[in-house]
């Protein structure tokens, strides 16, 4: 795992985000409605938004961890480099999802629609929020929700050859959505277009698609 990684995990969170307001955005949106207004909404929003990067950060430790396991006994360099090699495929898809060219992402998402079922009905139970701290348990439930955006970056974790640098690069990922999720709302509402508009739209795809070549360029190179 490279600090380039890390870098390129938080890059696909960032430019990501109008798939993130499309995704979480309702629910948080619907949270942070549900808050007493007396409260202060923040203490919701942090705690929520740490729980589901924490699991995203799990998610790319198991991850991480079992694909380094299994691969200990073989040639790593080589087995890393094809895996790597499928990172950048799924960039590229991720690149074509967010320019609207091809939506295949969609059916990535259904592989993680058994469990989704199972976590679901738990979050359920924790609304209404009753206290902030209520917010950390449904934002690790939330975090296990079905994304193909969430994939893309998990196919990097796979690759980082051990636990800890699967969870850095999902930790970086977590991060860039951090901006879009955190202002979940009104606010959310009013960004959303911008991030919707076309121009910016291709410019973020345009960018994922060139990391993505970078990428399988450095794998291709180990391979061949």
């Amino acid at each position: 795992m490279t600090n380039v990684d890390f870098i390129g995990a938080f890059v696909i969170g960032l430019v990501g985000a109008g798939h993130c307001i499309g995704m979480c955005g309702g629910v948080a949106a619907a949270m942070s409605l549900g808050i007493p207004k007396h409260k202060a909404k923040w203490p919701y929003l942090l705690l929520y938004n740490l729980g589901r990067i924490t699991s995203y950060t799990i998610a790319g430790a198991l991850i991480g961890g079992a694909v380094a396991s299994i691969l200990a006994m073989s040639d790593l360099t080589h087995q890393l480099a094809v895996l790597r090699l499928f990172a950048a495929v799924m960039m590229l898809l991720l690149a074509a999802y967010l320019a609207h060219i091809w939506n295949g992402l969609s059916y990535i998402e259904r592989v993680g629609g058994k469990l989704w079922q199972r976590v679901s009905p738990l979050s359920s139970k924790l609304l209404p929020l009753k206290s902030p701290t209520y917010a950390l348990p449904f934002g690790l439930l939330w975090g296990w929700l079905p994304c193909g955006l969430v994939y893309s970056a998990l196919s990097w974790s796979a690759v980082a050859g051990s636990a800890s640098g699967g969870a850095v690069i999902m930790f970086g990922f977590g991060l860039g959505t951090l901006p879009a999720m955190i202002t979940v709302g009104a606010l959310a509402e009013r960004i959303k277009p911008i991030l919707n508009n076309r121009l910016i739209r291709l410019a973020c795809a345009t960018l994922m698609a060139l990391y993505g070549v970078y990428t399988a360029y450095g794998a291709l190179k180990l391979l061949l």
